[in-house]
């Protein structure tokens, strides 16, 4: 009991997320997982730049952990419905997510997600749209057709904190007609560049229409909670016995393998 008393702690430290899991007595907060590039690292990456790609087989192992170990991947219908006391979600709850709509995405990552029935959430920049290493519009129909869910991250990556009142438009109002009319569906879900926010952008998002939106280092605002739903960045370096202790919060315990 004192063990499970102590993960949980160390699991509300690292991950203030108000969406709860009731698991055996102990709290298990569901984790949002965000990746960007899943491709072999070159000699032109640099040490920081690794941190956000992860290598195929990194990521093989990530999918693989998620899967052995019995983690339920959910979406983000089944967060938002357990927030707002509609639904339960299972223990060990994790959402899937992907940045910046690279081509990796979807030739290496989508093969090894389908091996084992993972879906996921893909927060598309409409800049990039059809360009060569990105997403086409043909492969994010597909997507949604396979029941991946499809979300705005702007048009060009700018941090929101920096729009005036006329950069709305271009990056949020036509990105989300764009992808809206890709897709045959509303656009719900979206993250911000670089995982920064502030309460402008969470006024504009709900105006909008939005139904949540997902940082990545701040704090979750209890006034907000579903436009600041935190993410923790799926590490490159890391192989799946490392996600597994970053996803249980465990990250500064003497033994956890993140620390060697």
């Amino acid at each position: 009991m004192k063990a499970i008393r102590t993960r949980t702690l160390l699991c509300l430290f690292l991950f203030p997320i108000t969406l709860y899991a009731q698991v055996d007595n102990a709290v298990v907060p569901p984790v949002v997982l965000c990746y960007h590039q899943v491709r072999d690292w070159s000699s032109r990456d640099s040490k920081a730049a690794r941190d956000y790609i992860v290598p195929v087989e990194r990521f093989k192992q990530h999918m693989s952990m998620l899967h052995d170990k019995g983690f339920h991947v959910i979406l983000p219908t089944d967060l938002l419905a357990y927030q707002l006391r509609q639904k339960k979600i299972p223990p060990n709850s994790v959402l899937i997510s992907f940045d910046d709509g690279t081509a990796s995405q979807y030739t290496t990552a989508l093969p090894v997600l389908e091996k084992y029935g993972f879906k996921a959430v893909f927060f598309i920049m409409t800049v990039t749209l059809d360009r060569p290493g990105y997403l086409s519009r043909s492969q994010i129909l597909s997507l949604k057709k396979a029941g991946h869910v499809i979300g705005c991250h702007t048009w060009d990556h700018h941090k929101v904190t920096s729009y005036n009142s006329s950069d709305w438009e271009k990056q949020l109002s036509r990105p989300t007609q764009v992808l809206s009319e890709l897709t045959g569906d509303k656009i719900q879900y979206f993250a911000y560049p670089y995982g920064i926010w502030d309460t402008a952008a969470i006024t504009q998002l709900r105006a909008a229409g939005y139904t949540a939106a997902f940082q990545l280092y701040g704090k979750q605002d209890i006034r907000y909670p579903q436009y600041t739903i935190r993410r923790i960045i799926a590490n490159g370096h890391w192989n799946g016995q490392q996600l597994e202790a970053a996803i249980s919060g465990i990250s500064d315990r003497k033994d956890n393998p993140l620390n060697h």
